[in-house]
């Protein structure tokens, strides 16, 4: 079966999480720090009624696909097929009331991401991608449900470059002073967006995300999309960004090619 045929399926698993999501969003639910004394890790009812309904749906679809998740681990992680969930990337955003969250569902065969959606539910957002291809569903100016292909945007060098991380703070600390050498170079940069901030790449508003410590939870699903888009997305090192770790995405490999220069200095 291909990314393709996966594609409605993983429609489903978007509204059904949504919709387990939304009565959440913007209340004031219970937050729980899973990092226990170190830096704070909310999770909150919502990410967990998400993934256990994806879950469920999966398990129930595809009983032999494997399944990793943020909440509650890995399932016969190495069957051909896994699918990769994080129910709300950006829970910080979530629980301040900022709408620069969503949902990602990233699907694996034999280990190498093939299809992968964003879903933001609270602005009816879905962005999607399968590598060869990539694109947004939302509203219009006049309310109106639409679809339009994605495509990064052309950028030569750093200097013209608008460059976004999640935040300075948490990138580890031996990533942090070569993420400054990139930072000093480009035209502008911007904080916050987590999955958000890759999907504007995929988009052609900015050139750059550059982040570390991320979970592949964190990312599968969006690798389909970046590239799908036009896009490269690698480790610092130039691999693949499929097990997480420090990633750096660019809309155009002049700009891929010279942060990972500065970022390997």
């Amino acid at each position: 079966m291909s990314a393709v045929d996966f594609a409605r399926f993983v429609d489903d698993l978007a509204q059904a999480s949504g919709e387990a999501i939304l009565p959440f969003f913007r209340t004031h639910l219970g937050t729980e720090d899973k990092n226990h004394g170190g830096a704070f890790d909310p999770v909150t009812e919502a990410d967990k009624a998400a993934e256990t309904i994806m879950r469920r749906m999966i398990e129930e679809a595809f009983p032999a696909h494997g399944m990793i998740g943020e909440e509650f681990g890995n399932k016969n992680a190495d069957a051909d097929y896994v699918w990769v969930l994080d129910p709300i990337d950006g829970t910080k955003s979530f629980i301040s009331g900022l709408p620069v969250w969503g949902s990602l569902i990233g699907l694996q065969h034999k280990g190498r991401p093939c299809y992968g959606m964003m879903h933001q539910p609270f602005t009816r957002e879905r962005f999607s991608g399968d590598g060869q291809g990539a694109r947004w569903r939302g509203l219009d100016l006049h309310g109106k449900m639409t679809e339009r292909t994605l495509r990064t945007r052309a950028c030569a060098s750093l200097a013209q470059a608008t460059l976004m991380t999640t935040h300075p703070a948490l990138l580890t600390q031996d990533t942090r002073i070569p993420y400054q050498r990139v930072e000093e170079k480009v035209r502008l940069s911007r904080y916050g967006g987590d999955c958000y901030a890759y999907c504007m790449l995929a988009a052609g508003h900015i050139d750059l995300v550059i982040e570390s410590g991320l979970n592949p939870y964190d990312i599968v699903a969006l690798i389909p999309i970046i590239e799908g888009a036009g896009g490269i997305i690698t480790d610092w090192s130039g691999d693949s960004a499929a097990k997480g770790g420090a990633i750096v995405a660019a809309g155009d490999k002049r700009t891929h090619e010279e942060a990972l220069r500065l970022l390997n200095q």
